[in-house]
């Protein structure tokens, strides 16, 4: 089997995991359970909360101690041990700590995936720029067929959505055992300080102006995303309440229409290496964040009916907004540190996006709907007041990020991806 393969498997199982649930939880626990709202913004809490630590706290590990590839691997079979449990809790408050623990095995999978990847492909000769897209779209793919799977199998208000992602994930764990060895590449370095004996030097970087920078913002589109991870579906539903969108398509199968996103993801990542060759990282981040604009500015003004054809096209949008900064920025990651913090780098860049970012977005964007944009009733909400408020949070950071991100690009700053020397080490930071 070849190398670029064995990773598309991963890829693809990563996100199968994922998608397995995500998007459908929120039908199992309104729909099924019948828990109150107030408890289900806990539960995408979790993910943030994880990845506050988790992701730099397994990167050290990856770094310092552990082959990659076997913690990924345990982590991955932990995590499914704890999905098989969630069909048995009985109350919301329970349900919150299983998630977590859940989150806190996965969540760091992600950076690790990008870190295996990039060790093997670097091993093998290979450009990470050019070949890493190809094989992360895969990913994409995983999370779309989950979604369908979890849909078309009846799935979608039922505790087996868990059962599929337990499995998908315990089979990943098992596979990544077989996967080429990413030994520790600090494990030799002589440490002569606590920082470098705990693996923290990554946090050296944020001394640079730049690199602070580029992380601040990497937290403010955190949250971003998790707005649409916690609202999108929801928004979705609520045009039941209106007599004249309840049988349309999206009414009946918004995971469907919200899947339209993931698969715009395919083609966007499939365009990141001429993007960033044709106009630069700091250009290519910045596409990111109008993207979002046009996102949630689309959902503003879009409906089931004559204007299904915005809602599309937000989702389609979204292949940009997510990929161009994620992707990019992972890239942007990899050419600015040493092969020592590399895998805590990344974990890092996952701490600001996943962690403090998306408890930024979970809990404030909670607070100000609540408050400005929910009825009397309690139930009510001022959707295109919402994604106005949300599309001109997004602007702001587009404007703000253009201003303060200072990075120059030149022809051959994305060869640096594929050599193991960065732009900028830490003891430069």
């Amino acid at each position: 089997m070849s190398t670029k393969l064995r990773l598309t498997i991963l890829s693809f199982l990563q996100f199968f995991i994922w998608g397995s649930w995500l998007i459908t939880i929120g039908a199992y626990w309104f729909q099924t359970k019948q828990w109150s709202g107030a408890q289900f913004g806990a539960i995408f809490s979790t993910m943030g909360i994880a990845s506050i630590f988790m992701p730099s706290l397994m990167g050290i590990v990856a770094d310092k101690w552990v082959n990659a590839e076997k913690l990924y691997g345990a982590l991955h079979i932990l995590g499914g041990i704890v999905l098989c449990t969630v069909p048995l809790v009985a109350d919301p408050g329970m349900m919150f700590w299983v998630m977590l623990l859940n989150m806190i095995f996965y969540m760091p999978t992600l950076a690790l995936s990008i870190a295996v990847s990039y060790s093997v492909l670097k091993r093998e000769g290979l450009d990470v720029v050019k070949d890493y897209p190809p094989i992360r779209v895969w990913g994409t793919i995983g999370f779309i067929v989950a979604m369908w799977t979890v849909s078309l199998l009846g799935f979608e208000k039922s505790a087996n959505q868990f059962y599929v992602a337990a499995g998908a994930a315990i089979l990943l764990g098992v596979y990544s055992f077989t996967l080429p060895k990413c030994p520790p590449t600090a494990r030799d370095t002589p440490s002569r300080s606590l920082v470098d004996v705990l693996g923290l030097k990554s946090f050296a970087l944020l001394r640079d102006t730049k690199m602070l920078t580029f992380f601040l913002f990497a937290l403010l589109l955190g949250a971003a995303l998790q707005l649409t991870n916690a609202y999108g579906d929801t928004f979705l539903h609520d045009f039941d309440k209106n007599p004249d969108f309840q049988d349309t398509l999206t009414v009946k199968y918004p995971a469907i229409i919200m899947s339209i996103s993931q698969i715009s993801e395919t083609l966007f990542i499939l365009a990141i290496p001429f993007f960033l060759r044709r106009f630069g990282i700091k250009q290519v981040m910045f596409f990111s964040m109008i993207a979002w604009v046009l996102r949630f500015g689309l959902f503003a003004y879009g409906n089931p009916g004559s204007g299904l054809w915005m809602i599309i096209l937000s989702c389609i949008v979204y292949g940009m907004a997510f990929d161009f900064f994620n992707i990019s920025g992972s890239l942007f990651v990899e050419t600015q540190t040493a092969p020592s913090i590399r895998a805590s780098a990344q974990g890092l860049f996952m701490m600001m996006t996943n962690g403090f970012g998306a408890v930024l977005g979970s809990s404030v964007s909670g607070l100000v709907i609540e408050r400005y944009f929910t009825a009397a009733d309690g139930v009510t909400k001022d959707w295109h007041g919402i994604w106005l408020a949300f599309a001109a949070y997004a602007l702001v950071i587009a404007v703000l990020f253009v201003l303060l991100f200072r990075h120059k690009h030149t022809p051959q700053e994305v060869s640096h991806a594929e050599h193991t020397e960065p732009l900028l080490s830490v003891e430069q930071a």
